[in-house]
C-alpha cells in the first residue's frame, strides 16, 4: 500500500479532531476480507523485519512509535504483532505506568527522556508522555492552568527529538464504547485472561465521554509536522495491525538506508 491511502488517518496540523466523526471500523485503505488482511500483514511483516535489520544495521536513525488508546484499545496486541519477529536488539519497549514518588519530584518529562530512542534503535511507547495530559485532566490531578501548558511543553520536547534526527510516529487506536465492552466481557469470561482485569477497568469506563475529550485535544493541540498522529481505525484488530504496520515499513523505506561497508578489507578472503 502506498502512503496516499493512509493519508486518511493522518491528523494534519491545525485541524480539529472529533472522534466521533471518525468510524471505529471503517476500513476503505484496504480491500479485501479479514483472511486477506491477515495475509497482507505477513508480506508487510516479512519486509519490516528486512528493513528493520538493515535499520539496526546502518545505526544512523531512530524511530519513536507512540501507542495511546483507551483501555483494551489493543496497544499490548500491536506491539505483538506488528512487531513480530523483529531483531530483539533493535526494538525496545517503554511502559509508562502511574509514576513513582522519585518521578513525581521531576517534571512530567524527567522519565520519558531516557527512554528515547538511540541510533539504530526503534523504540515503543506503550502508553507516554501523554498520560500527563490525559489521566490528569481526567481526574483533575493537577489545575487546568497547569496540565493545558503541557501542549506546548509535550510539542517543543518533540521538536527537540526530530532535530536531533528521531523520526516520530503517534498512533491513536480508535475503538468504540461497545468493543470495549466486548473485549472486557471476554477477559471476564476467560480465566486465562483474568490478570488483565481490574474492576478499576469499569470506574475508568464510566469516565469514557471525558476520555473521548481528552483523546481529542490532544489529538487536537499536538499533531505536528514532526510529530504527526494517526487515528487508526481499530475495532478490527487486523486492519488495525496492517495500516500500522504498513506506515511503519513505507517509513522505513523512505530512509533509503544502506549496509554500513566492513572496515576490513575483505577481497579474496576465504573461510577454510
Amino acid at each position: 500500500m502506498t502512503d496516499s491511502a493512509f493519508q486518511r488517518y493522518r491528523i494534519e496540523p491545525g485541524s480539529v479532531v472529533s472522534l466521533s466523526e471518525i468510524d471505529p471500523r471503517d476500513g476503505v485503505a484496504f480491500e479485501g476480507d479479514k483472511d486477506d488482511g491477515r495475509k497482507a500483514l505477513k508480506a508487510v511483516n516479512r519486509r519490516f523485519e528486512e528493513l528493520q535489520e538493515l535499520m539496526f544495521a546502518e545505526g544512523r536513525r531512530r524511530l519513536l512509535v507512540v501507542l495511546q488508546a483507551t483501555d483494551t484499545g489493543g496497544k499490548d496486541g500491536t506491539i505483538r504483532q506488528v512487531f513480530d519477529g523483529v531483531n530483539p536488539q533493535g526494538v525496545k519497549v517503554a511502559s509508562f505506568k502511574r509514576p513513582t514518588s522519585a518521578e513525581l519530584a521531576h517534571d512530567y518529562l524527567w522519565r520519558v527522556h531516557p527512554g528515547v530512542p538511540g541510533n539504530g534503535e526503534i523504540v515503543i511507547f506503550n502508553r507516554s508522555h501523554y498520560e500527563d495530559v490525559l489521566v490528569v485532566r481526567v481526574h483533575d490531578l493537577v489545575p487546568e492552568e497547569r496540565w493545558s501548558r503541557r501542549y506546548r511543553h509535550i510539542n517543543e520536547f518533540e521538536r527537540m527529538l526530530a532535530d536531533e534526527g528521531t523520526t516520530i510516529l503517534k498512533f491513536f487506536l480508535h475503538i468504540s464504547k461497545d468493543e470495549q465492552k466486548e473485549r472486557l466481557q471476554a477477559r471476564l469470561d476467560n480465566p486465562a485472561k483474568h490478570w488483565k482485569f481490574s474492576l478499576g477497568d469499569l470506574a475508568e469506563r464510566e469516565h469514557w465521554d471525558d476520555y473521548q475529550a481528552a483523546f481529542e485535544a490532544m489529538l487536537t493541540e499536538t499533531s505536528t509536522d514532526w510529530a504527526p498522529w494517526y487515528v487508526v481505525p481499530a475495532d478490527r484488530k487486523w486492519y488495525r495491525d496492517l495500516m500500522i504496520g504498513s506506515i511503519l515499513a513505507n517509513t522505513l523505506e523512505s530512509f533509503d538506508m544502506q549496509f554500513p561497508p566492513n572496515e576490513d578489507d575483505l577481497t579474496g578472503v576465504v573461510v577454510e
